[in-house]
């Protein structure tokens, strides 16, 4: 991540769709914006692979169908655990967990419309952070691109939550969360609560004022959903709660 003049964070963003006018226009609107910077763009998987090992990416806009290397399969490379190195880069395994020089691994945002969904939620799984719809307005994206970067309320985005909703409406429901996923059951009471929370898209700052704790005490509760769940991050926690029946659609 670089700064401006006014010391400001730049996020760093990639585009990896194979239409080009669909990354000329997300381009001119990220770019538009003070805070952010398309560094990057390319036309299929195998090809935003390559450079990500050569650029530092803080945000990934990955589309789904694509020729070569599609963008489940991409993004799952990408936030695979390994031996900390992108594929492609010297010495690399061919997936990562960091970047060179101990990189962080790039957000990865799914680009999808509502007849992807089975492709959107193996996506989730495979480490995607959050979900666009194609034809969202450019506020929308934006504002993702932003929350998806901090790391906080990424289940917040309109589309991301809709789109959660509306994968989970063909779940089988489970009697019991804990039988889902063994995970749900170590959690504590409050650590449910807080999970739930975060499946209403609530922020760290927002459950503190919710839960009537300090917001330290609401990071170190999401640190440990995380760990009992084996999650990469909220979303994917979220997705767990909601195949789990923890947390049940409107509700």
């Amino acid at each position: 991540m670089t700064t401006t003049d006014a010391d400001r964070p730049t996020v760093r963003v990639a585009l990896v769709d194979d239409q080009q006018l669909v990354r000329a226009g997300f381009r001119m609107v990220i770019d538009s914006q003070p805070d952010l910077e398309v560094v990057l763009e390319a036309g299929d998987g195998a090809e935003a692979l390559r450079r990500l090992a050569a650029v530092e990416v803080d945000v990934v806009l990955m589309d789904v169908r694509m020729p070569t290397l599609d963008g489940l399969a991409a993004t799952a490379r990408l936030t695979a655990p390994s031996s900390g190195t992108l594929p492609g880069s010297p010495g690399a395994s061919g997936s990562v967990a960091g970047g060179p020089a101990g990189r962080p691994v790039p957000r990865v945002i799914v680009l999808t419309t509502f007849d992807l969904d089975e492709y959107v939620l193996a996506a989730i799984r495979a480490g995607a952070s959050g979900f666009l719809l194609k034809d969202a307005p450019p506020e929308e994206m934006l504002a993702a691109i932003r929350t998806v970067h901090a790391g906080d309320a990424v289940i917040a985005p309109s589309s991301t939550r809709r789109l959660l909703e509306h994968l989970v409406t063909a779940l089988p429901e489970a009697e019991d969360p804990s039988t889902a996923h063994p995970g749900l059951g170590e959690l504590t009471d409050r650590e449910r609560e807080v999970l739930v929370l975060m499946a209403r898209g609530r922020s760290n700052t927002e459950i503190a004022g919710d839960l009537f704790v300090a917001e330290a005490t609401v990071k170190t509760h999401v640190g440990r959903i995380l760990s009992k769940l084996g999650a990469r991050d909220r979303v994917q926690a979220v997705v767990t709660a909601y195949e789990g029946g923890l947390v049940r659609p409107g509700s």
